[in-house]
């Protein structure tokens, strides 16, 4: 258990990022060498430098329970949006910035 907290919730308040696809808030470490606990499946971060900064986002407000951002800045790349798609994932963007 005390190692799975370790993998999801961050440890400092720097560096945070959230998940386009989730908004999952952990640091850009753990999206990196643990990717998403909830859409690893999907994206694919783990290990995976790139996919973290396309699919996570530094620009969020809020945090609730279980650190989940509010709304979250910005859009997952049209080629990911189009395999989730595929795969039967519907993406609803996280993105109120348009919105206020």
């Amino acid at each position: 258990m005390a190692d799975e907290l370790k993998t999801t919730i961050p440890q400092d308040l720097r560096h945070l990022r959230a998940c386009l696809l989730c908004s999952l808030v952990k640091s850009f470490e753990q999206f990196e060498f643990f990717g998403c606990d909830n859409c690893e499946e999907y994206l694919g971060m783990k290990n995976n430098r790139e996919m973290v900064y396309d699919c996570t986002s530094n620009n969020f407000d809020g945090k609730c329970i279980g650190i989940y951002a509010i709304s979250v800045s910005g859009r997952l790349p049209p080629g990911i949006v189009r395999e989730l798609k595929n795969r039967g994932v519907i993406y609803r963007s996280r993105d109120r910035s348009s919105n206020i």
